[in-house]
């Protein structure tokens, strides 16, 4: 409701009626546009009260009103402003309207970002099908368990601190059981002060990037890259400096040539599933590149998105459970685990690092979604986390075994791809002959949706290729998806 107190002034003194004085505000608050034709008015006994005056000073103001033909009567509605409001000029040709606070462009100076260069499934509601970067599968996340937690702590009396309070750098008891899960899985040797939680791991990327990056800055990525980290490194001023990944990760010998040189000031790197190659880093190139960081003291981010998924051989340990002395900043994310919506993103790094970043996060996000941090940690600590990765792994190596057999026997020749070893996407290169720009829209047209590939391009590269999303599609889904592509071809 409006504020009609502050918008409608009575003046005692003043020789007009009280109720014209209002009837008349009304009309002015009409035409100004401020109350829309159509909009119900309070009762008059509510009214009555808003103002401070009696009841029958309001049914005299809402007569005038009437009469003027600015208001009529809705049966078992009440009063409503006039969908025909009455002519209180002469007509005119041209058409006029009320102005508002937002119809023009800020005229203030503010910080221009940089363009999305994807194109993303921003509407995917509107398709039937959808081929995704790589996300978990959110009909098998143990929802029912997660939503009995966050009720739990919401009905316990002994929690409503959680709805006023929380800590800087997230929840103790999930950065405890995280800390524990990095121990045990990436021997990572951590504690809950080594641990920050941020919604999702865009957000641990972007804070550690904004502690470091400053105009000027030069920042060392693979070619191609996360689209969205470039975007954020980027905006904070910093020069890219572009490495190739081949079949074997990142160039370590590239980032060699280029601290000879200068020292950078950060460099991003994707160990496992390169995104967006799918590539692992090997075990050589991962030796000699943790020798450079202690060499240099060159700060990493080392972005470990979707560690846990692996199919044929066991994982690599990241950068950050080696002796990198201190350089090396790990993110990861609980969404791979669970479903793109529940973001839940953390990073582990020196704790003086971590009590600065958290000081920023606070500026950013002042409590973080404290009941689902515990409800999270709940589970983590009954174990249900644990035998959900477990399943989810099982189901999606499956998954990938059924997708690349379905690209191998039914688009041969229109894409290549090597079976990555694990995540949740085929990088999947198309023949330049067959356009990803044109297959998307055709695509469309059949219910699907499918990335025109412009996201993974860079400068003046068109990789004609894009990253397919098996995890989420269930065997007949895949095989609709192929169909459409092979019938838009």
């Amino acid at each position: 409701m409006l504020p009609f107190r502050t918008l409608i002034n009575i003046s005692k003194q003043s020789p007009v009626a009280v109720y014209l004085q209002i009837a008349n505000s009304l009309v002015n608050l009409i035409r100004g546009g401020v109350i829309k034709p159509g909009v119900l008015l309070p009762s008059t006994r509510e009214m009555a009260d808003i103002l401070q005056v009696h009841r029958k000073t309001i049914v005299a103001a809402y007569e005038e009103l009437h009469v003027q033909d600015w208001t009529e009567t809705m049966p078992r509605k009440g009063i409503v402003v006039s969908q025909r409001l009455p002519e209180i000029k002469p007509r005119t040709f041209k058409r006029e309207r009320n102005k508002t606070g937002y119809e023009n462009n800020a005229p203030f100076v503010f910080k221009s970002l940089l363009p999305l260069t994807a194109a993303r499934a921003t509407s995917s509601l509107t398709y039937k099908l959808v081929i995704n970067d790589g996300f978990p599968d959110a009909r098998i996340a143990p929802v029912s368990l997660l939503l009995k937690e966050y009720r739990r702590f919401f009905d316990d009396a002994a929690s409503s601190a959680l709805t006023m309070a929380g800590e800087k750098a997230g929840s103790i008891n999930l950065r405890t059981a995280i800390a524990s899960f990095l121990s045990g899985t990436r021997g990572l040797n951590i504690t809950s002060q080594n641990v920050l939680l941020s919604r999702g791991a865009q957000m641990a990327i972007y804070i550690a990037a904004a502690m470091i990056i400053k105009p000027g800055s030069t920042v060392v990525v693979g070619e191609p890259n996360y689209a969205m980290a470039n975007m954020i490194f980027e905006q904070f001023g910093a020069k890219l400096l572009r490495v190739p990944v081949d079949e074997n990760g990142i160039d370590v010998d590239a980032i060699e040539r280029i601290c000879a040189k200068k020292k950078p000031s950060l460099l991003y790197v994707i160990p496992h599933h390169h995104h967006p190659t799918t590539v692992t880093l090997s075990a050589e190139r991962r030796m000699k590149l943790l020798q450079l960081v202690r060499t240099y003291n060159l700060p990493v981010i080392e972005d470990d998105y979707d560690y846990d998924f692996h199919y044929n051989h066991n994982p690599i340990l990241p950068l950050a459970s080696a002796d990198h002395g201190g350089n090396v900043i790990y993110i990861g994310s609980l969404t791979k685990f669970l479903a793109p919506s529940l973001r839940v993103g953390y990073m582990a790094a020196p704790e003086n690092f971590i009590q600065q970043a958290a000081q920023l996060k606070l500026m950013i996000d002042i409590r973080g979604d404290n009941f689902l941090e515990e409800a999270l940690a709940a589970l983590s600590n009954a174990g249900h986390i644990q035998r959900h990765l477990k399943k989810s792994v099982k189901l999606y190596h499956q998954r990938r075994d059924m997708f690349c057999d379905l690209l191998e026997n039914e688009l041969a020749g229109v894409v290549s791809f090597t079976k990555p070893q694990g995540g949740m996407a085929v990088w999947a290169t198309f023949n330049k002959k067959y356009s990803l720009s044109s297959i998307s829209q055709r695509a469309a047209a059949h219910g699907l949706f499918i990335s025109n590939g412009s996201t993974y391009n860079s400068g003046n590269i068109n990789y004609n290729a894009l990253r397919m999303g098996f995890a989420s599609l269930n065997e007949k889904e895949m095989k609709d998806v192929v169909g459409i592509i092979k019938k838009v071809l």
